[in-house]
């Protein structure tokens, strides 16, 4: 039986650690780079070749995320990893997800195939059916 979201709260671990933004869509917690799920912000560099990058400005979307998360408790539900190695989360700042936010701000974009058990479009369904 898959787990339930109130299960999977009460598994998230709050972070006694300093945490810090690396841009619009990933958090660094020590050692471990999180991907925040279900969303894509605009990158802070030149998008690579062959890349389909979102537009907007990458700059502004971290400095959005610095704020969500900035002297709050964060919560991080962990789901898996990327192909960077990277963990792929939902985080919680507060108790309020930190996608959802960023996606209020129009700050990123939702990418449906990106978010994991849909816990971002439960978490702020009237942003995250708006972008696919």
């Amino acid at each position: 039986m898959p787990p339930t979201l109130a299960s999977m709260i009460a598994e998230a671990i709050a972070l006694a650690l300093a945490c810090s933004v690396t841009d619009g869509d990933t958090i660094r917690c020590g050692d471990e780079r999180i991907r925040i799920t279900g969303i894509d912000a605009p990158e802070t560099r030149a998008c690579r070749q062959g890349r389909q990058c979102v537009e907007g400005d990458g700059q502004a979307a971290t400095r959005t995320l610095e704020n969500v998360v900035s002297e709050r408790s964060l919560s991080i539900i962990r789901l898996g990893r990327d192909r960077y190695g990277r963990t792929l989360a939902v985080v919680y700042a507060d108790g309020s997800n930190i996608a959802c936010a960023q996606l209020a701000a129009g700050q990123a974009h939702y990418v449906a195939r990106w978010d994991n058990r849909r816990l971002v479009a439960a978490d702020c369904p009237d942003l995250a059916v708006e972008q696919s």
